[in-house]
């Protein structure tokens, strides 16, 4: 990502930012342009590029009675989608397939003990990223403008390990998801330190389809514990991996998005660009 697209990314934070605070409001391509500092004519192309829809239509996207007619439509297949395609085409992202790999009692007790963590920094569609592989796999992608943040976060996890500051394939696989083709990437493993619980949690994550949307409810019903949407939404605050495991495509039942580890703005972006790729001719 260049310097020119980092400024605006932030431009469209701000603008998705203000959309989702006024959306009861049905703010104009006027309004939202003079809240980024830019005429309407350059904030509708600028905005176009990077979602692949107008202002209004992600206005639309990332609307509360959109969010709900998403739920009231999928709710009763949606994940029934994602067996039918074998978490393949639009189920997930293309031919992308992600496989979950637990860390072993002893590495999760260990807290990364004799494990070697490699780590670099990287640009996605959403801002800055960290990314960090074992010789397994993946162990954690987090969203953050600060280097040091999501460097401490990572090593919160594994307090014990000893880190690399170097990219490997694996890391260099995983980021292809941000390029928007897919084509090239190949099985994407992630080595995770979670309780089964957790792991469990997360491997139902990866089950909704791109463009879909569950909540906490829907999430403890698929894992057989209707009655732990709470144990559900804890497991789901910590997931380790941005993006890959779509965390951000759980929300309340109400319609609204709800928090989120990398931030609501971050969340509500991912999930506007997500209906996008969807709902419009790619």
């Amino acid at each position: 990502m260049s310097e020119q697209e980092y400024i605006n990314y932030n431009r469209i934070a701000e603008a998705i930012q203000y959309i989702q605070q006024h959306f009861t409001t049905q703010p104009t391509l006027e309004e939202i342009a003079k809240k980024v500092h830019v005429s309407p004519y350059h904030f509708q192309r600028l905005f176009t590029n990077w979602a692949g829809v107008s202002p209004k239509k992600f206005l639309q996207y990332i609307s509360v009675q959109y969010a709900k007619e998403i739920l009231h439509t999928t709710q009763s297949t949606l994940f029934e989608a994602a067996y039918k395609t074998g978490l393949s085409g639009t189920g997930r992202l293309h031919d992308l397939f992600v496989k979950i790999e637990g860390m072993t009692p002893g590495e999760y007790k260990n807290k990364g003990q004799n494990l070697t963590i490699n780590y670099s920094y990287a640009e996605s569609l959403f801002g800055k990223i960290l990314v960090a592989s074992t010789h397994k796999g993946i162990c954690y992608m987090g969203f953050s403008d600060d280097k040091n943040d999501v460097f401490s976060e990572l090593e919160k996890r594994f307090p014990n390990a000893n880190f690399n500051m170097q990219t490997d394939e694996i890391q260099k696989n995983a980021l292809l998801i941000y390029t928007q083709d897919w084509s090239n990437i190949h099985e994407i493993k992630l080595h995770l330190k979670g309780t089964d619980f957790q792991l469990k949690v997360w491997e139902t994550l990866l089950k909704i389809p791109m463009g879909n949307l569950a909540t906490y409810g829907n999430i403890a019903t698929e894992i057989r514990k209707p009655k732990a949407s709470r144990a559900v939404g804890t497991a789901i605050g910590n997931n380790p991996i941005a993006f890959l495991i779509p965390c951000h495509r759980v929300i309340q039942s109400t319609g609204i998005f709800g928090g989120y580890m990398w931030g609501t703005t971050r969340k509500t972006a991912i999930i506007g660009w997500e209906a996008s790729r969807i709902n419009t001719p790619t």
